[in-house]
């Protein structure tokens, strides 16, 4: 690891505790006071913050968290047909930066796109080698990362927890 690395590893690190502190020491109760997307945002930073931090840990420093669920979500998914399209869907997110980001893994050697025969407009993506062991690596820095996020929180609370963000999505979606 070259100097600057561990330099900007330290530092993050030190964003992230600095950023958990704060949202800990009363952002939290007066967010709750106002406004649940406070709440929500906070948790949305300081979660990107900690899988950088871990992702630069495991070595993983070139994945950016939306490449590391798409990878996982291909992982998850060999064998099956999944297309541009399908990744839009199922993780709400608009075409062109869909096409952004598949571009920007496609030049980075995880995935690859093929022509779909009889829709030569269709293109079925899937992990190459680099992007398997990529995805493998960064799933086991994930659980590892959520195992530590849960502690002190008991099986009930987070299925309270999961239960409450369902409902949000649903009523964000009518």
């Amino acid at each position: 690891m070259l100097v600057h690395e561990q330099f900007e590893g330290e530092q993050l690190r030190k964003e992230v505790n600095a950023d958990m502190d704060e949202f800990e020491e009363g952002v939290c109760d007066e967010a709750k006071k106002y406004k649940l997307g406070n709440v929500i945002r906070g948790l949305h930073g300081a979660f990107g913050k900690k899988f950088m931090a871990c992702g630069m840990a495991a070595g993983l420093d070139e994945v950016t968290l939306m490449h590391g669920w798409i990878m996982g979500y291909l992982h998850h998914n060999q064998g099956k047909a999944v297309y541009q399209k399908t990744i839009e869907s199922n993780f709400n997110i608009r075409r062109s930066t869909v096409t952004a980001i598949l571009q920007l893994m496609e030049k980075k050697g995880y995935i690859k796109r093929s022509s779909v025969e009889g829709d030569a407009r269709l293109k079925q993506i899937s992990l190459t080698e680099q992007g398997t062991q990529t995805a493998v690596k960064a799933k086991a820095m994930i659980d590892d990362m959520e195992s530590r996020l849960l502690e002190g929180i008991e099986p009930e609370q987070l299925e309270i927890f999961y239960e409450v963000a369902q409902k949000l999505m649903r009523n964000m979606n009518q």
